[in-house]
């Protein structure tokens, strides 16, 4: 298979990981065992994609652009790794800071709700860790 046709595929893949478990899911709201039926469907396309994405990377590059490749690929590798830790790391850390500054922004406005335009600057700035992280991940893959 060339690659163009991998990466149809694995974007064809990925639209479907998306769009599979929210029918399932609407469909179960009639039964009771939509948590379940939802649960597996998400972990056989979690799982299916990883392998599917394990394949394409150590899949035979035969195109030109390979064969051309410069010799300091452990440079460009180390680049994409730090990209994506950067991406990843503030992701989860500013994942943890918005469940907490959102979960009491909620709790403060609800027993008095003029503190609101103050508890909205809190998530905002707990937001905010996950965008510098995106910008430091561009700025790594500018200089590949």
């Amino acid at each position: 298979m060339t690659t163009v046709t991998t990466e149809i595929l694995v974007l064809v893949a990925m639209i479907l990981s998306i769009f599979i478990p929210f029918r399932v899911f609407f469909i179960g709201e009639r039964c009771k065992k939509r948590y379940k039926r939802v649960l597996s469907v998400n972990a056989v396309l979690f799982f299916g994609l990883l392998v599917a994405g394990v394949l394409v990377m150590f899949a035979p590059q035969a195109s030109a652009e390979a064969a051309a490749a410069p010799a300091d690929g452990l440079a460009a590798g180390l680049g994409y790794i730090g990209a994506a830790l950067a991406t990843s790391i503030s992701g989860i850390g500013g994942g943890i800071a918005v469940a907490s500054a959102a979960s009491a922004a909620l709790g403060a406005v609800s027993e008095d709700s003029s503190v609101l335009g103050k508890s909205l600057i809190f998530v905002g700035l707990a937001e905010g860790v996950c965008l510098y992280g995106f910008i430091i991940s561009i700025m790594i893959l500018g200089k590949l």
